[in-house]
């Protein structure tokens, strides 16, 4: 079920909160989360839900475990297990098949494997919590349910942000609602529903046609240069907007979720696109692999090797493909040469513009590497972006006005408005303050979305693979 999904926002939604304010304990709340959150996740997942609670059960075992024993040896039989799952639906066929390739021979029998929704970001929580309990940071949870609405919560589960069972241990047993803070919920759930229906969509049904494979083989090279634009912002909007979606309904019932994205497109360096980009999944990878593979406190050179095996896992945890661990190297040896040499030269230039310009291209062409599974489309398509060599299908022929003009608002509000209005910024972030414009907005991006929704059934959604 997608939050931006009529039946999500009609039936949903509307239910559950009704249900919860009807409740007036926290024990009632929260046992209404939990039992709507399986609900939610099983609307799509039927079979995989059993896979879920089977997590749940496991982290809390091993998390009572470690309680009682600060055992090296459990926390590796705990990760194993975690990661085992992870890597079974997620990696196994990958792997089966390069392996099978490299060698010539059916040594491993690969069969199809289904990706459950979201496992990637569930077992990234439920490992932020066993590895908690195990340094000692926090106690183990005693009551299952609780973990199991941490690593359930429908408005995080399939998309994120991460959330760092730390965050929120303390709202699980206490927290506070309010009118403003319910308002302010709405407000980030409407500017994340009209991200997601309105760009992320229209931008999508022009990148998904020229990347689709009967096509990409004949397009010219401004339509090359054009999807890749689309597919940038796309993602953008599409991640960014679930993104503030699931913050919305966080505040709407009492939780506090991280921000996960600040203009990414307006970074002026690699390693600052990381800290505004999906900034859930960076501190994560930060806390967790990185500090603990010894961050930068054993040397320049191991500090390189660390930072590019955490973006090499980066790519990895995005999806089983050589584009993504290509992703992945790509990103770790601009971060690495950042912090050698590149990152003192962009400090120093006193034009922030070229420092910008530079991020751009890095990122965009990132972005043909994610977006494009094929290693040999993908040198096609450089080819044909940077030696000309196109085919007979052009950008007018995929790209109407109104896209246009969708892209060139797009590009605007993905930053440079907001930089060159800090007042509007800050008012975009304000909790405290609702006023009349806010409502009028909020009105508006709602309704529009609706409409969008009901008389189009094209609705995407790019991170349900991971």
């Amino acid at each position: 079920m997608l939050f931006s999904s009529l039946v999500f926002l009609w039936y949903f939604l509307p239910a559950v909160c009704l249900l919860y304010f009807a409740g007036r304990s926290l024990r009632w709340r929260n046992a209404l989360l939990l039992a709507v959150s399986l609900l939610f996740y099983g609307w799509g997942e039927p079979v995989y839900i059993l896979l879920m609670i089977l997590s749940i059960l496991m982290n809390y075992g091993f998390g009572l475990w470690l309680g009682k024993a600060k055992s090296r040896a459990v926390m590796a039989l705990c990760a194993a297990a975690n990661l085992g799952l992870l890597g079974y639906f997620k990696y196994f066929q990958f792997f089966g098949e390069l392996v099978n390739a490299l060698t010539h021979r059916e040594l491993i029998a690969v069969g199809t494997v289904v990706l459950p929704i979201g496992i990637s970001f569930y077992t990234f929580q439920a490992l932020s919590y066993v590895i908690d309990v195990y340094r000692g940071g926090i106690r183990p949870q005693k009551s299952p349910w609780k973990l199991a609405l941490y690593i359930s919560f429908f408005p995080q589960l399939i998309a994120g942000p991460i959330v760092k069972y730390h965050d929120i241990q303390e709202q699980l047993d206490s927290r506070r609602h309010s009118w403003d803070q319910m308002a302010y919920g709405i407000k980030r759930f409407s500017y994340g529903l009209g991200k997601k229906v309105i760009f992320a969509n229209t931008f999508a049904a022009v990148a998904d046609q020229a990347f689709a494979g009967e096509n990409r083989g004949q397009i010219s090279t401004g339509l090359a240069w054009a999807a890749v634009l689309f597919y940038t912002m796309q993602i953008y909007y599409d991640f960014s907007g679930y993104s503030d979606m699931a913050i919305g309904l966080g505040k709407m019932f009492g939780f506090d979720f991280m921000e996960n994205f600040r203009y990414p497109y307006m970074a002026q360096s690699i390693r600052e696109f990381w800290r505004r980009w999906h900034i859930s999944l960076s501190t994560w990878f930060k806390e967790y692999l990185y500090i603990p593979l010894g961050g930068n406190r054993k040397g320049v050179c191991r500090t390189c090797l660390n930072l590019f095996f955490v973006f090499l896992a980066t790519g990895l945890w995005h999806g089983a493909g050589m584009n993504f661990v290509l992703w992945g190297a790509y990103y770790g040896v601009f971060i690495v040469a950042e912090r050698l040499f590149l990152g003192r030269i962009l400090e120093k230039n006193p034009v922030s513009l070229l420092n910008r310009a530079y991020t751009l291209f890095v990122v965009y062409m990132g972005w043909l590497l994610f977006r494009v599974e094929d290693w040999q489309e993908i040198k096609r398509m450089i080819k044909v972006m940077f030696l000309g060599q196109g085919g007979p299908y052009t950008a007018p022929m995929f790209i109407n006005g109104k896209a246009l003009v969708f892209l060139a608002l797009g590009i605007v509000l993905c930053g440079p408005l907001q930089e060159a209005l800090p007042a509007l910024k800050r008012r975009l972030y304000d909790e405290n303050r609702i006023t009349a414009a806010d409502v009028a907005v909020m009105a508006v991006l709602t309704v529009v979305s609706v409409m969008l929704l009901v008389s189009s059934t094209y609705n995407p959604f790019i991170y349900f693979r991971f």
